[in-house]
């Protein structure tokens, strides 16, 4: 299965840089038909809160073919900023109302994680093992795993499991890792105070290795989804038909939204400016899959109580070719 498996991503990733590449002709993504839900609000049995939410999540295969969900539970009983990771588990990836698996990771201050500060986990699969990586609510971290449902941290030398920050206070987080040749691409977000008002941003780093990271670059901040510290959650990029598309959220919620810049550059969708926005879409958090040749989006619920998936397609866009 494993091996079945490894092929079946190789080709999925062949097919998902031929569709990034084949053209170039500027598209526009759009939702396809109707929510079904993936997942709710979770029993922690002693760690539940009252106001808990699951928020920031990844979804991948695992090696035995099932599905697997790792959403960051905010606002439980774990104590200090009160957040933690919970999984769930489907058969198929367009299966309702997948199984609650229980807590899957908790913050450990032995490796220099804040307590309570586990963020966003996603993971990508690179030959046999799976790397997923995570906010500690300061820090950039990765953990990786040989059958997609167990993880390790990967400590640096000193012990601890932060590979990079934007500074302290700045909560780098949401992190995104995009192959793009023999360079990982590493998009994440974080607030540090600029004159003196924290200011959300969209970051880059690269890789050859996953263990030596560049300097960060900001790739997009501003414009009309704002420069507050939530305007450049959760930035998720798509390569498609020889163009990069940035989604970005600034609101969860019943009135959440989530913004999309297209640019030819994956290391520039705008600055202060909109020369590449082209649609705001009624999702959060939003995490985007490709399965069998089809794109899926998924997103938060409007309630903040659950995760829901759709079908996503591309539209010809005729506004504008940057």
């Amino acid at each position: 299965m494993h091996n079945r498996l490894h092929r079946a991503c190789f080709v999925s990733l062949i097919l998902f840089s031929l569709l990034g590449c084949a053209t170039d002709r500027p598209m526009r993504p759009q939702i396809d038909g109707a929510w079904w839900p993936l997942a709710g609000d979770p029993d922690l049995g002693e760690l539940t809160g009252t106001k808990q939410q699951p928020v920031d999540f990844a979804i991948w295969q695992a090696a035995d073919g099932t599905w697997q969900l790792w959403s960051c539970i905010r606002g439980t009983n774990c104590g200090g900023n009160t957040r933690l990771f919970y999984r769930w588990e489907g058969q198929r990836l367009t299966d309702s109302g997948w199984t609650p698996m229980g807590i899957a990771m908790q913050a450990d201050p032995r490796f220099g994680e804040t307590p309570g500060g586990l963020q966003a986990p996603h993971v990508v699969l690179i030959g046999t093992t799976y790397h997923m990586f995570y906010g500690d609510w300061e820090h950039i971290c990765l953990a990786t795993s040989t059958d997609g449902k167990t993880f390790e941290r990967r400590l640096g030398s000193d012990g601890k499991a932060g590979m990079f920050t934007e500074g302290p206070g700045a909560n780098a987080r949401d992190a995104m890792v995009l192959g793009l040749g023999d360079t990982w691409h590493c998009y994440y977000t974080a607030h540090p105070c600029v004159d003196g008002e924290p200011t959300g941003s969209v970051y880059c780093r690269t890789s050859n290795d996953l263990r030596t990271w560049s300097d960060s670059i900001i790739v997009a901040r501003g414009g009309r989804a704002g420069r507050g510290p939530w305007s450049c959650e959760c930035p998720h990029v798509v390569p498609y038909a020889g163009y990069y598309y940035l989604f970005r959220t600034q609101r969860y919620g019943e009135d959440m939204q989530t913004s999309v810049y297209r640019s030819k550059d994956p290391m520039d969708f705008g600055i202060d400016d909109d020369r590449g926005f082209i649609v705001t879409l009624s999702v959060a958090a939003p995490e985007i899959v490709m399965h069998g040749g089809q794109y899926y989006i998924a997103s938060l619920l409007p309630s903040l109580k659950g995760i829901q998936i759709a079908r996503l397609t591309w539209a010809p866009d005729s506004a504008g070719s940057r």
